[in-house]
Order: structure tokens, then C-alpha cells, then sequence
């Protein structure tokens, strides 16, 4: 049975399911009636993060376009561009124990590709949601839901697992965004110039 979390809310994930490494973060979403004459295209986007909140490099920014960080220990797989189907729309796979020991912090993002251009926010999406699943077993341990409290953002920091005494933990952050995949990554130290 997954543990269902609250914006904020932070749980242990290694401690309390040990031998757990290897766990697919999966991401989903529907989009409301929108008839904008555009397709409405959300995309997962992961940053690896030092202790300083950045990224080291643009080798630490994994999406669509650079589906594996972390020297392999973080892999997107695959853009989906519709969200059509039940299920998760993007996953990304993460082996834990192979996460280089200079990333404190892997946060998940979805965005809107081309929002501001084609007049979309997440005010138009609904059933937004995150779940962290063991490899393994395919056992979903964790499941945040997003709600419904976003409207004229069109980024979300969903959310992140992190290094806290030697041991690996999610927290379900739900900060939305305005500006977009570049805001977020100019905030992680990237150039995106």
C-alpha cells in the first residue's frame, strides 16, 4: 500500500524499505477541454543537484533531449507528448546507490513545452501526480497527488529525493512556477541563454 503525500510532506524512503536501490519516479497528468488550436505537451525534467542547490554542470539537467544523468544512474524514459492513457505519462528510472556522491538533491519537474506561446498553463491540467515505485517489485511506495492549486504556472517543482544522513528520502514539494523550464534552470545554475 503506497503512503499518500501531502505539499511538503517528506518521508524516508531507503530506511524504511531496506535493499531498496533501484525505483522509477513516475509522472502523470490529464489535461482539461482546451481549445486553444495547440496540443497541450507536458514534459518530465530532472536536475541533479549538489549541496549548493545547483547544478554542476548541463551534464546534471536530464529530459528529453538527455535522457541519463548521474553517470547513468538517472535515466528519463522517454518523452511522451499526448499524456493520452491511464497510468504515468513520463518515468524516469534512478539507482540509488550508483547516484554520484556530489548529488544531494534530484528534483523532478514537470513543464509546459511552449506555455507561454500557446497560452497554457496548469490551470488547464488536472490528476497531476507523482509516485516513486520499486524497480524490483514494482511496488508503488509512494504517491503524492498534486491537486489543484496551480493556475497561471507553468512549471512545478513535483518533487525531490535527496541524501540525508547516508540515506535517501522524498519530499513532496508542489512550488509552481511562472517562466517556464528556463526559470527553473536559470534557479539551478544553468544557462540557458
Amino acid at each position: 500500500m503506497a503512503i499518500s503525500l501531502s505539499k511538503g510532506q517528506k518521508i524516508d524512503l531507503t530506511k524504511t524499505n531496506p535493499g531498496l536501490s533501484k525505483v522509477i519516479v513516475g509522472l502523470g497528468w490529464d489535461t482539461n477541454r482546451y481549445d486553444g488550436g495547440h496540443d497541450f505537451d507536458l514534459d518530465c525534467s530532472i536536475f541533479l543537484l549538489g549541496a549548493n542547490g545547483k547544478c554542476a554542470s548541463e551534464k546534471d539537467f536530464v529530459f528529453y533531449n538527455q535522457l541519463e544523468g548521474g553517470n547513468g544512474s538517472v535515466v528519463h524514459t522517454g518523452d511522451n507528448r499526448t499524456g493520452a492513457g491511464d497510468g504515468d505519462d513520463e518515468q524516469v528510472k534512478v539507482d540509488l546507490a550508483a547516484v554520484p556522491a556530489q548529488v544531494e538533491r534530484i528534483s523532478f519537474v514537470i513543464t509546459i513545452h511552449d506555455a507561454e506561446a500557446r497560452g497554457q498553463n496548469f490551470g488547464q491540467v488536472s490528476n497531476a501526480f507523482c509516485r516513486v515505485v520499486n524497480e524490483e517489485t514494482n511496488q508503488e511506495i509512494i504517491r503524492y497527488d498534486l491537486g489543484e492549486d496551480f493556475s497561471i504556472e507553468t512549471a512545478i517543482i513535483v518533487g525531490e529525493l535527496y541524501r540525508h544522513n547516508g540515506e535517501w528520502k522524498f519530499s513532496a514539494v508542489g512550488s509552481g512556477y511562472q517562466g517556464g523550464l528556463a526559470r527553473i534552470a536559470t534557479d539551478f545554475g544553468l544557462d540557458v541563454g
